[in-house]
């Protein structure tokens, strides 16, 4: 299956790299990014048979 690249969007574009160089929006989006791996880590856990 080919998939077709949408086109570029430099409002959205400029908005992210300005989002990335944030050092707070950075903080904050790693730490979401490990709440989310830890509960999933943790409901996959709970679901294995021990």
């Amino acid at each position: 299956m080919v998939r077709i690249a949408k086109p570029s969007d430099p409002k959205r574009i400029a908005e992210l790299k300005h989002k990335v160089r944030d050092r707070t929006y950075m903080s904050a989006a790693i730490a979401r990014l490990a709440q989310k791996l830890t509960e999933e880590l943790v409901h996959t856990r709970n679901d294995t048979p021990r």
